[in-house]
């Protein structure tokens, strides 16, 4: 209230709850569950940005500019009729936010439509490097946020299983820079299917152990550049298929973004190019701006071509 983001009301439209949600630095955010009135709004269609997009984006700039908007939601404010709609009640009394809050099912787009248009045309360069959108980007290529890192590299071997599911949450921020992380995190994934008892066996603290060498010397990831033609490489086993995006210069391979997945029961009864073939639906689908801006390559050891191009082809292979 002494920023003037919310003031009393008697008399509101809609009233919501409080919920109290943990902050990373052991701080509470008050937010408020706007469940019934998100339910009862049309949805607004505005696009959001990609997050790989516009890092590599600002990929090959010797400087940068960055900007965090503080308390960005609460800098656009709400039509004075609109107030009563995003009422709460807490035991001081009944409240409402002047400005937008979070929660709000159309908050982003609403956030994000503003920011394109006052942005569109600006370009700030004054720093060698920085953090953006959770990735460490400078002229050199794209690194992930040390942060992220040292978060894995620092935890002791999981005891139960929400501190198992909080080690895999943290892999997958990671994907994009580990090599067959669906493979590195298999022992993991059994440890979760046990919902009766937890087991952290040898090959898991192996496993475990292994992940953090490699995040100790994770590689660093290019942009592909205009006029390049890329490349992708296939690898399955049993139970994942994996795939790493590259681009060629001067007979040196430089990782663009590396996709893996975890295959389910039927998916593992694949044969193997049936297999490779779903690896390569995975990737496309996954990295579609890229497949739809360059040409790709697909580097394997198997007629995946012949097969796919055969007019006699059913099954599986040809949905």
């Amino acid at each position: 209230m002494a920023v003037g983001h919310v003031e009393e009301i008697q008399y509101p439209e809609w009233l919501s709850n409080v919920v109290l949600v943990p902050k990373p630095r052991g701080e509470w955010r008050i937010c408020v569950n706007f469940r019934d009135l998100n339910k009862a709004c049309p949805k607004d269609f505005y696009p959001l940005q990609r997050i790989d997009q516009l890092v590599d984006s600002s990929f090959g700039c010797e400087l940068l500019s960055m900007m965090d908007a503080s308390q960005g939601y609460h800098q656009i404010m709400l039509a004075p009729e609109d107030r009563k709609r995003v009422s709460f009640i807490t035991s001081a009394g009944t409240f409402c936010y002047t400005a937008m809050p979070f929660g709000l099912k159309n908050a982003g787009a609403t956030y994000q439509r503003l920011v394109d248009k006052i942005f569109h045309y600006q370009i700030g360069r004054n720093m060698e490097g920085g953090r953006f959108l959770g990735f460490m980007v400078t002229y050199r290529g794209i690194e992930e946020n040390s942060s992220k890192i040292k978060a894995i590299l620092d935890m002791k071997a999981p005891s139960n299983i929400n501190e198992v599911q909080r080690l895999t949450g943290r892999i997958a921020a990671l994907s994009r820079f580990v090599s067959k992380s669906a493979e590195k995190s298999l022992p993991f994934f059994k440890v979760l299917r046990k919902i009766r008892r937890f087991e952290w066996d040898v090959s898991c603290q192996q496993a475990f152990e292994e992940l953090k060498d490699y995040l100790a010397k994770l590689p660093l990831l290019v942009k592909p550049c205009p006029g390049d033609t890329l490349y992708l490489f296939h690898s399955t086993t049993p139970q994942v298929v994996s795939s790493v995006l590259i681009r060629e210069e001067d007979s040196r391979q430089m990782p663009i973004y590396y996709v893996s997945k975890v295959l389910n029961g039927a998916e593992g009864r694949y044969a193997s190019i049936e297999k490779m073939a779903l690896a390569l639906v995975v990737t496309a689908r996954k990295l579609r701006p890229y497949f739809l801006t360059y040409p790709v390559g697909v580097k394997t050891n198997m007629p995946l071509k012949q097969t796919l191009g055969k007019p006699d082809t059913s099954g599986r292979l040809i949905k």
